[in-house]
């Protein structure tokens, strides 16, 4: 059931052009809704609209390019009410409800009025859906130009029943000629006003023909009219023909072409001469193309309309097609062309065509505004139609709703362009939680801001997905200083602890600079709030001493800043201060030893007269109490053995005795006796560096350790000295059964022992046998340089 109401205002609006009733719903107000249109037949009452009707009875229900639904209908419609040719009439029913059964539905009755009088003496539409020609009964007449078409009509006259009209239609499958009723059933609509004669014809039926003019693909219905009334046989002409094809596209428009001369509907082609050519939009008349950027063009072949890609009368949608965001351009045409040839005088060939383009993809751009000063990403993401909302986003992967991100933050709004075309732009702060920070090169900071936005696409509210990263590198990151200063003892670092381990780390050379380094090196490590404190002693690991002379030392302590990840070295800290020292022991990477030692000896010691064990090495410095030496662990007599993983570098300090004059054995001396070894230690996987001191202080090797041992030996001194039976021997193992024989070159390893076997001959009581040092020289010679030790003092 239904009922009839009073129209809402705005609901409908209708026109008439060019014989055709144009009438339009509103979309807004049938949102939600459901609609029927019925067709008011004056005698039979409502009748559905479906498809077959409207192709038969010349009516078109389509939508125009926003939406709205369109009603056309012809004014030759089969049930328009018309009077004598020139006043129209057509009434239809609206039927709108919220159910799609259509029940409850509410019922507007809808009357349209039309009034065309100035008939051409053929018209022929062309409509989405239908063709439609329509011309006088009294032309054309007969002529002695008789066709090949004409011709072969006329045997088929003696078949027309009386009153009665039939159609023949001309086909590649050949002639075919049927009553009026049996087109009908055909789709076929074919009837007779007080000065005219129609014929519509569905697109593509069997009776159809498809030819190609001047590149145009058209569908063609050749067909003949006949009537007989006693004395008078009509014969007319009801061929129709329409373009089916003509569009095409690229990038920035789309192009309609029509064939100017149509050789099926103009018999003698020069006679032909184009009168009026007309475009329209959306039902409405064009009158000067240019101003809407449209382009009217046509010459002896070809009529041509060329429409940019988002122009105004059509409309831009958005789509969605394979997860890609593109547009569609949709706009309604109508072409009237109207010429006159010798044949039919006038005829008017109206076209009305709904042109969509393909899918026309369209990657969205990702706009960086950001503000680095501001420390701000300004993101603007378009560009977009006005049918696509921004409906979520999501920011280093943590999804949040527009209005969770506002609330957390995050600025967001739409901002418009001069094309009409909109954007979404995103703020976001540099400190944010969600954006990912990382330090790069020396001073900066990579901010990195990750975006996932969800996009609701045209009515459909199709979801649309895009990621976009944006980076913006800013020096903002202040590399600390460090300062140092040096007590009588202690060299001190003072460095900020600000990004350290979060940015950077400290380095002791190729070793992270941590607590376990610090406390097994010997140094002190105090932080507060805001700086790292070391205390690092003169003489500890890690220590470089740049200048070292008779008690004074020039040293220099080196830290590096190095990258958490990359390793860079970024800074070096240094502190260096000159020190006063009356006793150490320096051992070089190169191999360089310095030692300034100190002997208090009762009596005192003449330095002067201090050596090491090759006697050539004295002093290159001295004074009462002190003597300087600096030698290389290849000379002066210096031994080296392996412990562990340290190599041992040993030599000794002693003195040449003075003796008292006298003839009795022992020697007399007023000298006392006093050694002091010196050992230095360097860790076995280090290379000793030959030359100066390495300029790049973070991979120089190490100092290797040193230590010096005072020895009073004065019991051994105190001894006779005399010549004694002495006799050695190298076994070949620790069983000492086989030995080598002497003057028989042995060859051992570093590493390899030595196994040795020293015997006294002498008898005397008073004689014992100390073994002291034991060493092996290039030469017979004993005392000869250069020597290796196998034992030192026993």
């Amino acid at each position: 059931s239904s009922a009839l109401c009073v129209l809402p205002p705005g609901f409908v609006e209708s026109s008439c052009h060019s014989r055709i009733f144009w009438m339009k719903l509103n979309k807004l107000l049938l949102q939600g809704k459901f609609f029927q249109l019925e067709i008011n037949d004056p005698y039979a009452g409502p009748v559905p609209l479906d498809e077959k009707l409207a192709s038969r009875c010349g009516y078109v229900l389509s939508e125009d390019v926003w939406g709205n639904p369109v009603f056309r209908a012809s004014v030759l419609g089969c049930h328009v009410a018309n009077e004598a040719d020139e006043l129209f009439s057509l009434t239809v029913n609206i039927k709108v409800s919220s159910f799609s059964s259509m029940r409850a539905a509410v019922t507007y009755t809808y009357p349209m009025y039309c009034s065309y009088s100035s008939w051409a003496s053929r018209e022929i539409v062309c409509e989405e859906n239908y063709m439609e020609v329509s011309v006088r009964t009294d032309v054309p007449a007969v002529s002695n130009d008789y066709t090949v078409a004409w011709m072969s009509a006329l045997p088929e006259t003696q078949n027309v029943a009386y009153q009665l009209w039939q159609l023949m239609f001309v086909s590649p499958s050949g002639r075919k000629t049927i009553t009026v009723s049996d087109a009908a059933k055909l789709g076929y609509s074919f009837n007779n006003t007080l000065s005219r004669v129609y014929l519509r014809a569905p697109y593509h039926t069997n009776e159809s023909d498809v030819s190609v003019v001047s590149g145009v693909n058209m569908n063609m219905v050749t067909s003949t009219s006949m009537y007989r009334q006693r004395w008078l046989l009509l014969l007319i002409d009801t061929t129709v023909s329409c373009p089916v094809g003509g569009i095409s596209f690229t990038d920035m428009t789309l192009t309609w072409t029509v064939p100017s001369v149509i050789p099926t509907l103009v018999v003698q082609e020069s006679t032909f001469l184009s009168k009026t050519i007309l475009m329209g939009v959306d039902g409405q008349v064009i009158v000067h193309p240019e101003e809407k950027n449209y382009l009217l063009e046509h010459n002896e072949t070809h009529i041509r309309i060329t429409v940019p890609i988002g122009a105004k009368g059509g409309k831009l949608k958005s789509s969605i097609s394979d997860g890609v965001y593109g547009v569609i351009y949709s706009i309604d045409l109508f072409l009237e062309h109207t010429w006159t040839d010798a044949d039919w005088q006038t005829t008017k060939y109206t076209v009305i065509k709904s042109i969509t383009t393909p899918f026309m993809p369209q990657i969205p751009t990702i706009t960086n505004n950001t503000l680095p000063e501001e420390r701000l990403f300004n993101v603007a993401f378009g560009h977009f139609l006005p049918d696509v909302f921004l409906v979520a986003i999501a920011i280093g992967n943590v999804p949040f709703t527009l209005r969770e991100a506002q609330h957390h933050g995050f600025k967001i709004y739409e901002t418009p362009f001069s094309n009409g075309t909109k954007g979404f732009v995103l703020e976001v702060s540099f400190d944010d939680p969600y954006v990912l920070k990382e330090y790069v090169n020396r001073n900066e900071t990579k901010y990195t801001l990750l975006v996932n936005y969800s996009i609701s696409v045209g009515p459909e509210m199709t979801p649309y997905y895009h990621s976009a990263e944006v980076e913006c590198v800013i020096a903002d990151i202040e590399l600390p200083e460090a300062v140092g200063y040096c007590d009588e003892e202690n060299l001190y670092l003072v460095i900020p602890t600000f990004g350290l381990h979060q940015y950077w780390n400290l380095y002791l050379g190729s070793k992270p600079l941590n607590r376990h380094v610090a406390l097994t090196n010997g140094y002190l490590a105090a932080t507060n709030s805001t700086h790292l404190i070391l205390q690092i002693p003169l003489f500890a690991t890690g220590v470089t001493y740049e200048e070292v002379s008779f008690q004074k030392i020039k040293a220099r302590f080196d830290v590096a800043l190095r990258k958490v990840r990359t390793m860079e070295t970024l800074q070096m800290f240094s502190v260096r201060c000159n020190f006063n020292s009356s006793a150490f022991i320096i051992c070089h990477p190169d191999g360089t030893i310095m030692i300034s030692a100190q002997m208090k000896t009762i009596p005192a010691i003449d330095m002067s007269k201090t050596k090491l064990r090759d006697s050539s090495c004295k002093p290159r410095e001295y004074n009462e109490e002190h003597a300087f030496f600096k030698f290389h662990v290849t000379t002066c007599g210096t031994s080296v053995r392996f412990e562990g993983d340290h190599i041992i570098y040993e030599n000794e300090i002693s003195y040449e005795k003075e003796t008292l004059p006298g003839q009795s054995i022992p020697t007399i001396t007023r000298d006392p006796d006093y050694r002091l070894t010196v050992l230095c230690y360097y860790r076995a996987k280090e290379t000793l560096v030959l030359g100066p001191f390495a300029s790049d202080p973070s991979t120089s090797p190490p100092f290797g350790s040193g230590t010096m041992v005072p020895r009073s030996n004065t019991a051994v001194y105190r001894r006779i000295r005399q010549a004694l039976n002495v006799v050695s021997r190298v076994s070949k193992d620790e069983s000492f059964m086989e030995f080598y024989e002497p003057n028989v070159a042995i060859i051992k390893r570093p590493v390899e022992p030595v196994f040795l076997e020293v015997e006294m001959k002498d008898e005397s009581p008073d004689a014992e046998l100390y073994l002291e040092n034991c060493w092996v020289t290039g030469s017979l010679d004993f005392n000869s340089t250069p020597r290796w030790n196998i034992t030192v003092d026993g």
